[in-house]
Parts: structure tokens; C-alpha cells; sequence
């Protein structure tokens, strides 16, 4: 091999992202594909969910229906993971997301009540997407390894899900107003956990990664609607 070639060679610096295997870069680039997709039954189920349900039952047994939601969305995600190796398990994820956008109904019923209604959605949804961007960007870019991140994430899940039953029960304005920043912030550990371990070979399976950062991201703009809602809502 000529000297200025091995030169080249060893002055050659390879980025993060060309370090990624074919087989990463792919699960990464379907991960991202089929997290658009779901983005389009979400937005259907919200449209019916606002304009055409009625959520009088909810209003009726809070605490009923706030059990049974928790029941059928844990299930869900049980048998979407169970069957991510099939096209059983993509359908099963499309109708997971058009179940939560029709859950949205509810909460826009109530923020597009509010005179800037409009303005709160644009602003949920807005800085929902810049937390995605920065970061996955970070995630994807990053060299550090962000596996540490797991153990924190699972005590988080169990505190955060033994706040979310408490509250169901104590209904405190207060610590409704915690559990929606804590959601914040536990789901974009979640984001920048699971698109690291996608980069490094962590995780295999694209439809399990996007089913675990739309979780993320739904409950980053649920929570941060219902911020901007309780904070700065006008009802003039």
C-alpha cells in the first residue's frame, strides 16, 4: 500500500453517524418512517375524538374510566410488543395510536374552549417536536453511551405510575401540575435512551423503538398541553 494512502487512512476520522452499521441505520431510519406513519391515525383519532365522542362517561366514573384507560393501554402495548416480529404487530401499533389520538378528545375539548385554544395546540405540539430534535440529534450524534440511563428510568416508571394511581383517587390539582412536568422529563430520558440504544445496537426491532418514543412523545405533548392549558389559558 502506497505511504500517502495509509496516511490518509490513518488521519481518517469516521463521524458517529458512518459508524452506525447498515443494520443499525436502518432500524433507525424505519423507526423514524413508522413514527411518522403513526403520527397520521393519531391526528384522525383526535379529530373524531374532539368532534364527535362523547366523553360524558368519563365524567361520570373518573376513577372507573381512568383504571380501565390504564388497563387497556398497558394490554395494548403488552400485545404490540409480543408480536414485533409481525405484520400483526405494525396493526396492532396503528390502532394503538388512533386508541390514544381518540383519548385526545377530552383534553382538546376543554383547551380549544379557551380563547387562544389554537395557539396552546400550535405551541404543544411545537416544542414537543424541538425536544425530538434536539434530542435524537444528541443521541444519534453523541459518542457516549447512555445505557446507564436504564436503571434510573425504571425506578422513575414505578414512582411516576404510583403517583398516577394515587392522584386518580386524590385528584390534587398540585400534584397533577407535578406528574405532568415529571412526564416531561422522564420522557425525554426515555427518547434520548432509546435512540442511543438504537444507534449502538441495543435495540433490533423498529417497531417496539417506535412504540416506545411514541409513547415519549405523547406524553410530552399531553403534558405540556395541559401546562400551557392550566397556566396560560384564556377563557376571556
Amino acid at each position: 500500500m502506497p505511504p500517502e494512502l495509509r496516511t490518509q487512512q490513518a488521519g481518517y476520522q469516521p463521524t458517529a453517524v458512518q459508524e452506525i452499521s447498515l443494520q443499525q441505520q436502518k432500524v433507525l431510519r424505519n423507526t423514524y418512517l413508522l413514527l411518522a406513519v403513526t403520527m397520521i391515525p393519531t391526528i384522525i383519532g383526535a379529530a373524531i375524538g374532539t368532534s364527535l365522542v362523547n366523553f360524558s362517561f368519563v365524567r361520570a366514573s373518573p376513577i372507573l374510566s381512568s383504571l380501565a384507560i390504564i388497563a387497556i393501554f398497558y394490554g395494548w402495548i403488552f400485545m404490540i410488543e409480543r408480536n414485533r416480529d409481525s405484520v400483526v404487530g405494525l396493526g396492532l401499533l396503528l390502532g394503538f395510536t388512533l386508541f390514544l389520538g381518540l383519548l385526545l378528545g377530552p383534553l382538546f375539548q376543554v383547551v380549544l374552549g379557551f380563547k387562544n385554544g389554537v395557539q396552546l395546540v400550535m405551541m404543544a405540539a411545537g416544542g414537543t417536536g424541538a425536544v425530538f430534535f434536539v434530542l435524537s440529534g444528541l443521541a444519534a450524534t453523541t459518542k457516549r453511551d447512555f445505557s446507564f440511563l436504564g436503571k434510573f428510568l425504571l425506578v422513575g416508571f414505578v414512582v411516576i405510575m404510583l403517583a398516577v394511581l394515587a392522584n386518580i383517587f386524590l385528584a390534587s390539582p398540585v400534584l397533577h401540575l407535578t406528574l405532568c412536568a415529571l412526564f416531561i422529563l422522564f420522557s425525554s430520558a426515555v427518547i434520548l435512551y432509546q435512540i442511543n440504544a438504537i444507534v449502538r445496537g441495543g435495540e433490533t426491532n423498529y417497531i417496539s423503538a417506535t412504540l416506545t418514543l411514541y409513547v415519549a412523545l405523547y406524553n410530552i405533548f399531553t403534558s405540556l398541553l395541559q401546562l400551557l392549558g392550566i397556566l396560560g389559558g384564556d377563557r376571556d
